[in-house]
């Protein structure tokens, strides 16, 4: 079981300084991996509530993270294939190379309709939309020469240079339906969970991509099973996994692990005490968290 930590991104705490504490500690702590996600923005009115308030772009934070460290993986859970793919390409290439090759690209396919609106994309016909999206970034990658006509994107015969070294970023899909599914099956490097994830029903999820891998030939083993943890620290135990002392939730980690999970990142950004909270007091506690949970 690898494990992670998110990075603080959204609200008061997610400060540079802040960033830079938490990725530093967490490498000498020996975690495996860096988290951050994506919102684009926070309708007038919506009861999202405080974590998609305010939140940094997940890439250049990760760029920002990965100038103060030096092993641990980056990874972003998720991007929404309603960006332009040829520019996320050349963004993720680039993090990759300056990063040593340390990174995991989620992608989803979005569900907020103002963020649709908001990058002038069309909401129908999203899953096609991500098949095409991931097909894009991988010829962007790997082709000498980029030539690309499909139903949602064109790109006239070019050169996308520099390709990402060592190698292209490791791609993962998010989705919880079975069709999405078995397109993480097909398309990806790893599947990751979204903060609803009913962590209760994970095992079912892995048996079926898994399942899909084997019919397909791929090896499963090198397959990621990834685990956005919505984890809250709290006094007394909770029915909710990853909530509750921290025993418990050390407990539900290695739960996690034997329904076939092989990633679990801590995401305090989804602990709505956290980004609702006075800066300091969010640290703290997060500080606490990161020491306490160390792999």
């Amino acid at each position: 079981m690898r494990v992670g930590f998110a990075v603080p991104q959204s609200g008061p705490w997610a400060t540079p300084e802040n960033m830079r504490r938490i990725a530093v500690r967490a490498e000498e702590l020996g975690y495996d991996a860096l988290w951050t996600f994506q919102r684009l923005v926070y309708p007038v009115g919506h009861l999202m509530g405080p974590t998609y308030r305010a939140v940094h772009d997940p890439l250049i934070t990760l760029a920002h993270v990965s100038a103060v460290t030096s092993r641990i993986e980056l990874g972003v859970a998720v991007i929404n294939a309603y960006v332009q793919p040829i520019v996320l390409a050349k963004q993720l290439a680039t993090l990759q190379t300056v990063s040593g090759g340390r990174v995991s690209a989620g992608i989803g396919l979005g569900w907020l309709p103002e963020e649709f609106e908001a990058t002038g994309v069309e909401m129908t016909r999203r899953g096609r939309r991500g098949e095409e999206f991931v097909e894009l970034l991988r010829k962007a990658w790997a082709d000498d020469v980029v030539e690309h006509s499909g139903e949602f994107y064109r790109v006239p015969a070019s050169h996308i240079d520099p390709k990402p070294v060592p190698a292209p970023p490791r791609v993962l899909l998010g989705g919880t339906a079975e069709v999405a599914l078995r397109r993480a099956a097909r398309l990806a490097d790893g599947w990751v969970s979204s903060s609803r994830e009913d962590l209760s029903a994970i095992a079912g999820r892995v048996r079926l991509i898994k399942a899909e891998l084997a019919g397909a030939g791929r090896d499963a083993e090198a397959f990621r099973f990834v685990c956005r943890g919505v984890t809250q620290v709290r006094e007394a135990d909770e029915d909710r996994p990853l909530t509750g002392t921290y025993d418990k939730i050390r407990n539900d980690v290695a739960a996690l692990a034997e329904q076939g999970v092989t990633d679990v990142f801590h995401d305090l950004n989804f602990d709505r005490e956290i980004p609702s909270s006075d800066a300091g007091e969010a640290m703290r506690r997060a500080e606490e968290a990161l020491e306490a949970l160390a792999p």
